[in-house]
């Protein structure tokens, strides 16, 4: 199995925008156009595009669903998405839509029955997004943290068929200081599933490790901020994974 990296678009207000530690004050817009942000990246070589309706998040409900959509239907690139996805209508919507795979996040803790009924119905393109802040799951777009573990979040949903992780450590998130790799190698222990790497990733180096830990189930990582600010380009990235 290689290792993929996900190019991120987070969607606010219909822009390409990144947040600083997932906090809605501190934005900075990239692009008036996920659509032709997404076929940048496809040029590039992404097979995968990973999309964030941030409003959506916040809003508890679908926001930027059309730009989501355009892309899904509109690009040779497998989709997933995270944000606002709180109903089996929802999950549908996306999935009848083009969309690949979608996250199910806050979910996870305030509707528990409803994922795993998901996690039942729809297998592999349901995967879990797990926020944590200090080891403990975040909800609402960051806004609350609560009191369970992310990896006893992670254990459980294993149980009940989740076969993809995403985590995610927000003190890490938009800060280009490095993914928190031990964090994201618990979570791979703990579930004994494929996860998925996100924030913090600024250099090229930053994926030796992860490729080194890959065997423990690190399947691949997001990249948002370090491509917008070019740190160094998706094509850099992808050679550097190439398995």
């Amino acid at each position: 199995m290689g290792f993929t990296i996900y190019p991120a678009i987070d969607i606010r207000g219909g822009k390409c925008v990144r947040l600083f530690q997932g906090d809605y004050n501190q934005e900075t817009v990239y692009g008036d156009s996920p659509y032709d942000m997404a076929h940048h990246f496809k040029e590039q070589g992404a097979k995968w595009i990973h999309l964030v309706d941030l409003d959506g998040a916040k809003m508890r409900e679908r926001v930027n669903h059309e730009h989501v959509v355009q892309i899904a239907k509109g690009l040779d690139a497998k989709v997933q998405i995270g944000g606002g996805i709180r109903t089996e209508e929802d999950v549908n919507y996306y999935l009848e839509n083009g969309v690949e795979r979608v996250i199910l996040g806050s979910s996870a803790i305030q509707k528990p029955d409803f994922v795993k009924k998901m996690l039942k119905e729809y297998g592999k393109h349901i995967a879990i997004g797990i926020d944590a802040r200090d080891g403990y799951v975040a909800v609402d777009g960051w806004l609350e943290t609560s009191t369970i573990k992310a990896t006893d979040l992670g254990r459980e949903l294993a149980e009940h068929g989740a076969e993809t992780f995403i985590f995610t450590d927000i003190s890490k998130d938009g800060t280009l200081e490095g993914p928190n790799v031990s964090a994201i190698v618990s979570m791979a222990e703990a579930t004994g599933k494929q996860v998925i790497a996100s924030g913090g990733i600024s250099e090229l180096s930053d994926f030796d490790e992860l490729l080194e830990e890959s065997r423990k189930g690190i399947e691949g990582a997001i990249v948002g901020k370090a491509l917008y600010t070019k740190r160094f380009t998706l094509i850099e990235a992808l050679k550097k994974v190439e398995i």
